[in-house]
């Protein structure tokens, strides 16, 4: 017999199939957008399979054949082979592929500019530098380690997240066999850049800027002078004062500076010989910095201001329309790579910001996945990408216009945040841009001290930025390092961090300190125990014996004798000893397992897979796979959950799916499930303690939704609904800016124990959003570090609850108390306590740190356990004794505590 399986989105259906000794499978790539998959495991071993390609295989003994695709992790599928009573056809030793013309060994092409889906080529090289021209490709090598998720081998400005490109000018005269120079000015130099025919330039492109490059690792001084910006002590002023320089203040000159001798020098590269046009732009553009060394250094100046510009503008349209009609643009390759041992699990490659109109854009895909894929780059200006299943991995590509000032941001820019389509100016893209230079550079991340102040001085690059208003007039940003620091006040004075809660908690919180880097291991990242009765860390746990990659979040087990740790940028959960943080045993649970909770009644272990679509039920201590959970149908598109919540009588689960932007509740007995709303990239949820209702954060939608969990209990108003989204927006202006306080880029937000509060941690705006759960409203923000991130509600000594915050981009730990006085009104929340993260002489520690100490704070476990549900069972010892009954009973202490 034979028997079939369609590969759709990113599922193997059905996933298991039973046949007999003799049967013939035959799996059948049916995706729609571009995806190329493989039947690999054992004896089967497919060639790509591009859409509509098939591959055959026979079974010619019993057993079970286990298989995945390469490039898909999640991808699981089984076929059991059951002994046949009837004889058997020739054994066949190998498999066979379809004959059909789709189906071929070779390598799906790369996608078109046109595709909306990215489809990978796994057996792309990558290939490419970190500055491009035309057809030489830029390329990513998305990686591991922190700080350099999206790594161009470029060390530019601090960052290896950010590429540089021209689109340059080729005259139509170089088709016909005429001698022809493409432009370059601008971004990589003088005219004359690229010499030669549009036959030739890929050769002259590369072996020039191959020469300039070598290796791609490429910095300093040698990085400042390739992009035109050998300007030293650029970053060394003051610009975030009244008294800031003018452009002719900074010692140096004002063409140099902004790009423009560059700009004359494409001008007269495009132009024919000897047309008047070059003398004319030439003058005006002298006048243009004699004019622009007057203005100010720190902020943009609208180019229709100046009194140049009534000659200017007019002669630089010409020109740019001249171009247009006589000369043909090279687009610009982006590679992007996935592949071990520097990523040792599967990612995406997401469009966040991109020029208005840019072909092939939004540039996505259907899942997370592993191998190469590219996108065209067609028009000017700002793209940048992030993955949807580790959303701090950033990259971005600048590219630049030769016949424009400065580099070019783009007239309108999209971003993948309801739908903006917004000027280049405006405000959400420059504080999207700040937070990818302090996200993306080691340099701008903040490091405390306990006992002294400390500088923190973001820097960025010194560069010339052209963007528009909207109004479509051209704003020039002389250096958006000092436009920056100007915005947001940099440098900064970091306290000493000497406050403490004058009231201590009960036992001990883990932090997962993700970024920091061992000597012991290729991985970074440990598991930091603080003592939250005397306030100091008293323990490091890295694992370098098996690597540790990444540890995420963390859970422990009803006798508190395991530490749960998943590894997010893996497929394992580890289990380490809590009180001596020796190993215990790794389990493989699949792609990108993010979070991990216990089950009230049984004790074992759910984890997300991130990087899939499931969460894997695992044995208590880690022992083994209970069970997969999916929280999508068969041949629905992949969901991807993140951090999930789990109900005090272990029936309902709810899991945010990043990937199909809504959420599964999940019943847990039977791990059936229905689908529920959800905003823009949901990253995490949490619940009330009587499961009346959870809560979402929208990371890129910049809402929290309030989901109905049984009966309507929402609030919206005087009334109750199934479902409200809370806008943490509500007093932001995408495009002027903030009119008070607001929150941005929410991540995890806890209900308290009590049910009283949730505190949302807001990466974008480094601050706390605390929500009354009685209204279903933002009652205050609350300040916090750089890159917000993680919140876990633990014990106050005496009653009550802290919330511990952990920020990414801080080696700091915040301590929030919602009710500081006890008389049950949340509105006077506050920050009671702040600490460092780093080790002290006396923390025990596995391995030596060399580098990022402190820093990275995402997972949050406070021990013991008192949400409801749990904290029931915390078992009696010296230290869980001190709860008192109400913390035990947190939603019956009216009965339970007489």
């Amino acid at each position: 017999m034979s028997y079939s399986v369609s590969l759709k989105n990113l599922q193997y259906n059905p996933p298991t199939l039973d046949v007999q000794v003799g049967d013939s499978v035959t799996w059948s790539n049916d995706e729609t957008n571009g995806v190329t998959h493989s039947v690999t495991g054992g004896d089967l071993n497919s060639p790509d399979l591009a859409p509509g390609a098939k591959y055959s295989f026979t079974f010619s003994s019993p057993g079970t054949f286990s298989y995945h695709c390469r490039f898909h992790p999640d991808m699981q599928g089984t076929v059991v082979v059951g002994s046949s009573s009837s004889p058997s056809p020739t054994p066949t030793s190998s498999a066979t592929a379809s004959p059909t013309p789709s189906s071929t060994a070779s390598p799906t092409p790369t996608p078109s500019a046109s595709n909306t889906t990215a489809s990978p080529a796994p057996t792309s090289s990558g290939g490419g530098a970190p500055v491009g021209a035309g057809p030489l490709p830029v390329s990513f090598h998305l990686n591991d380690a922190a700080g350099s998720w999206y790594n161009t081998n470029l060390n530019l400005f601090g960052t290896k997240s950010l590429a540089v490109a021209e689109l340059p000018r080729v005259p139509l005269s170089s088709a016909t066999g005429a001698t022809a120079t493409p432009a370059g000015g601008g971004l990589l130099g003088g005219g004359g850049l690229l010499g030669g025919t549009v036959s030739t330039v890929t050769n002259a492109t590369s072996s020039l800027l191959g020469g300039a490059l070598g290796d791609g690792a490429l910095s300093g001084t040698d990085a400042l002078n390739l992009l035109n910006g050998d300007l030293p002590g650029l970053q060394d002023f003051t610009f975030n004062t009244a008294s800031a320089p003018n452009v002719g203040q900074l010692g140096v000159d004002p063409l140099k500076l902004l790009g423009l001798d560059n700009l004359k020098s494409s001008i007269a590269t495009i132009l024919p010989s000897g047309d008047p046009r070059v003398a004319k732009a030439t003058s005006l553009l002298d006048e243009l910095g004699k004019e622009m060394a007057a203005r100010p250094a720190n902020a943009p100046t609208s180019l229709s201001s100046l009194p140049v510009s009534a000659d200017l503008l007019p002669l630089l349209a010409d020109i740019q329309k001249w171009a247009a009609t006589n000369d043909i643009t090279l687009p610009v390759t982006a590679n992007f790579d996935v592949s071990a041992p520097a990523a040792m699990s599967a990612h995406t490659v997401s469009s966040l910001i991109w020029p208005d109109g840019a072909k092939g854009f939004p540039f996505d895909q259907p899942g997370a996945w592993v191998g190469q894929t590219s996108v065209q780059l067609t028009k000017p200006g700002l793209y940048a990408f992030a993955c949807k299943v580790h959303p701090m991995m950033l990259g971005a590509i600048v590219v630049d216009d030769p016949l424009t000032p400065g580099l070019d941001f783009g007239q309108k820019l999209r971003v993948n945040s309801r739908s903006l389509n917004v000027p280049s100016d405006a405000d959400v893209i420059t504080e999207l841009v700040d937070k990818f230079f302090n996200i993306t550079t080691p340099g701008n991340w903040q490091r405390y001290s306990n006992t002294e102040a400390k500088t923190w001085s973001p820097s960025f690059p010194p560069a010339p930025i052209l963007m528009y208003g909207s109004d479509g007039n051209q704003e020039l940003v002389p250096s958006l390092d000092a436009y920056l620091k100007n915005k947001f006040n940099t440098p900064k004075t970091l306290p000493a961090l000497t406050q403490r809660p004058s009231t201590p908690g009960v036992g001990e919180v883990w932090i997962d300190t993700e970024f920091e880097r061992l000597a012991g291991k290729s991985k970074p990242g440990t598991a930091t125990k603080v003592n939250v009765e005397n306030w100091t860390v008293d323990r490091k746990v890295s694992l370098p014996q098996i690597n540790m990659d990444n540890p995420h979040n963390m859970w422990t087990d009803r006798d508190e004798k395991y530490i749960y740790q998943t590894e997010w940028f893996s497929n394992k959960l580890d289990v380490f000893d809590r009180k001596t943080g020796q190993y215990v045993r790794q389990i493989e649970v699949g792609p990108d397992p993010a979070h991990v909770m216990s089950r009230t009644d049984t004790d074992q272990l759910h984890v997300s897979l991130n990087g899939g679509g499931a969460v894997m039920e695992v044995a208590p201590g880690g022992t083994g796979i209970d069970r997969r959970i999916p929280v999508q149908s068969p041949g629905d598109p992949i969901a991807n959950p993140h951090a999930h919540w789990m109900s005090a009588d272990a029936k309902t689960m709810v899991t945010p799916n990043t990937d199909t932007n809504d959420t599964s509740i999940v019943d847990i007995p039977t791990g059936t499930f229905h689908k529920d709303v959800g905003g823009e990239l949901p990253l995490a949820t949490g619940m009330m303690p009587d499961s009346s209702k959870a809560y979402v954060a929208n990371f890129l939608g910049n809402t929290v939704s309030c989901i109905s969990l049984k009966t309507d209990a929402c609030a919206d108003g005087s009334a109750t609904v199934h479902h409200k989204e809370i806008d943490l927006w509500k007093n932001y202006d995408p495009v002027k800016g903030a009119i008070g306080p607001f929150g941005g880029l929410p991540i995890q937000l806890p209900v308290s124990p009590d049910g009283k509060a949730v505190l949302v941690a807001d990466t974008l705006t480094s601050n706390i959003a605390v929500i009354d759960t009685k209204t279903d409203q933002v009652i205050k923000y609350l300040p916090c570090d750089s890159g917000c991130h993680g919140i876990n509600f633990g014990a106050k000594k005496g009653g009550g609850y802290y919330g511990y915050v952990a920020s990414k981009f801080s080696n700091a730990m915040e301590i929030v108390d919602i009710d500081p006085n006890g008389d049950g009104d949340i509105s006077d929340a506050k920050v009671v306590g702040h600490m460092v993260l780093d080790p002290s002489e006396n923390t025990a520690m596995d391995d030596t740190i060399v580098g990022d100490s402190g820093i990275g704070g995402t997972g949050v476990l406070p021990i013991p356990l008192v949400y409801n549900g749990w904290s029931q069972n915390a078992p009696s010892n010296a230290v869980n004794d001190q709860l008192t009954c109400r913390q035990r009973n947190p939603i019956t202490y009216g009965t339970a505590c007489p």
